[in-house]
């Protein structure tokens, strides 16, 4: 049955770019998790700074782990993707809420590098969302 809409090709070269680039916010997801359930004193301090009871920081971390590996399991990675989304749009209103706008760049750039790697190494989401020529 054909759909009508073409799968671009993948290179190797394309393909290790895109792992290369998702693995950059997996590392940083996965240390981030880890923190919030380890709670070393900078990261309480985080977490009264930011307004946030310590007592939500393992619901957190589990959100935060689960989205991360689904995100790695190449079979699963669009739905991690957009569970990182949300979570990551979470960290941005936080910071909106107390006034920190510079501090929103981080989830900002980890959500673009989040796609872009998904983007690069997934011929079919290439094939959704093509580039004009």
């Amino acid at each position: 049955m054909a759909t009508g809409v073409q799968i671009p090709s993948n290179s190797k070269a394309m393909i290790w770019v895109g792992r290369v680039v998702s693995a950059l916010p997996v590392a940083g997801l996965l240390v981030s998790g880890v923190m919030k359930i380890v709670q070393p004193p900078d990261a309480v301090k985080g977490f009264e700074h930011l307004g946030w009871p310590l007592s939500v920081a393992v619901g957190l971390a589990v959100a935060e782990l689960g989205s991360t590996i689904v995100y790695a399991v190449p079979q699963t990675a669009v739905l991690g993707a957009i569970l990182l989304t949300g979570y990551l749009g979470g960290a941005v209103a936080t910071h909106v809420r107390i006034g920190e706008y510079a501090e929103m760049a981080p989830p900002i750039i980890i959500g673009v590098l989040v796609w872009l790697g998904l983007y690069l190494r997934d011929a079919r989401l290439r094939a959704l969302v093509p580039w004009r020529k």
